[in-house]
């Protein structure tokens, strides 16, 4: 029942939001609601557990509105809204996550107040995450809803910003008790049933590639495995063939964006038997059409690994010249180009450096244990 009640009360939220609500009142009448599920639900849950739960959820909230001076304007609204049906869940997943995703938010209170709200997690579970203090993380969903109190949402809002959120938080992987990169892909699959855009398939794609080399990421004890030394027996083929699916139908619809060809660049090295094996020339021409739609530094720096396959590190050092030197993980970019052009004493020396900028322990290890590889060789 936990799951049941974990996967409605998002789209419970949603209903009330959409209904003129306030946001922060009306997840107070949904957990009110919730509550009165589990007390009421010992055995088995109603026929239609998503309608008694939106009207549970409504009556507290009307309740909670008694004692204000427009209590009788949203008391009627509510009471004169249309029974739920079914076909209402879809419609508004996307404008629950655009409620959550406002361009007004910062990146970490929309990812909080998403995972908190249409994730359905607990703010510990969110604190834990991000390693900070549940008091904390309290505070940031607390400022985050305020923020948005004042903002009229009758209908969802630009999807791109959804997708960026849930970019965010795939990317941050696995911390604490709460796997962030399976939790993105929940909720990009919701959005993906309530929505009609190849784009949103085409991260959902994405996601799905990269996480099913997630077991050969890492030894057991946590010290990273680049992709060219990654035992690919253990990539999950079947959710390897799902994200070749679903991307191959986004591409089909002939509307091509960032996310799909990203989606394209992860299919092709998840299709290589061997990393020698991997199809560079592919790799680098759908570099090309992604930089169409984003041609930031970071695009830029990460094309010149399969540029430098085709064309040589020599001719992608010279290309590298041209970036930022502060543009973060030049150096690791850098100290690979002179490992595979045959300078192991630059390489060794650039590795280094990039573990002084590291962001992260697993980073920074990895890094140093390269350096000293290439140390070692050099002898």
């Amino acid at each position: 029942m936990n799951d049941l009640l974990r996967d409605l009360s998002p789209q419970v939220l949603a209903v009330l939001v959409r209904r003129g609500a306030d946001f922060a009142s009306a997840e107070d009448a949904v957990q009110e609601a919730l509550l009165e599920a589990v007390r009421r639900w010992p055995d088995e849950p109603p026929a239609d557990p998503g309608a008694w739960l939106v009207t549970v959820a409504g009556r507290r909230l009307i309740d909670a509105q008694r004692s204000e001076t427009a209590r009788r304007r949203r008391e009627r609204r509510v009471q004169d809204e249309p029974p739920q049906g079914p076909t209402e869940w879809q419609d508004d997943t996307l404008l629950l996550l655009s409620r959550c995703c406002h361009p007004a938010l910062t990146p970490a209170s929309a990812i909080a107040l998403t995972l908190r709200a249409v994730g359905g997690l607990t703010t510990a579970q969110v604190a834990r995450a991000f390693l900070v203090p549940e008091a904390t993380m309290g505070q940031r969903i607390s400022r985050a809803k305020r923020t948005i109190a004042g903002e009229r949402f009758d209908r969802p809002g630009d999807v791109r910003a959804v997708l960026r959120v849930l970019y965010l938080i795939f990317n941050e992987g696995f911390t604490g008790d709460v796997d962030l990169a399976a939790e993105a892909i929940r909720l990009t699959r919701q959005l993906a049933a309530a929505t009609d855009d190849p784009e949103v398939d085409g991260l959902l794609a994405l996601m799905l590639l990269h996480h099913a080399r997630g077991a050969a990421r890492a030894t057991p004890a946590g010290t990273l495995i680049p992709l060219g030394l990654q035992d690919r027996s253990l990539w999950d083929t079947a959710m390897i063939a799902e994200g070749v699916t679903i991307l191959q139908a986004a591409l089909g619809r002939d509307r091509l964006g960032e996310y799909q060809a990203q989606a394209a660049i992860a299919a092709l090295h998840d299709d290589a038997s061997s990393y020698a094996e991997t199809d560079w020339l592919q790799i680098l021409e759908w570099y090309d059409e992604l930089r169409r739609f984003d041609d930031g530094p970071m695009v830029a720096l990460n094309r010149l690994v399969p540029f430098a396959q085709v064309f040589g590190p020599e001719n992608a050092l010279r290309q590298l010249e041209r970036l930022d030197p502060d543009l973060p993980r030049r150096d690791a970019v850098a100290a690979y180009l002179h490992e595979v052009a045959g300078d192991l004493g630059e390489a060794a020396r650039l590795y280094a450096v990039a573990a002084g900028k590291a962001t992260s322990t697993a980073e920074r290890d990895h890094l140093r244990t390269e350096a000293a590889r290439l140390r070692q060789n050099d002898l």
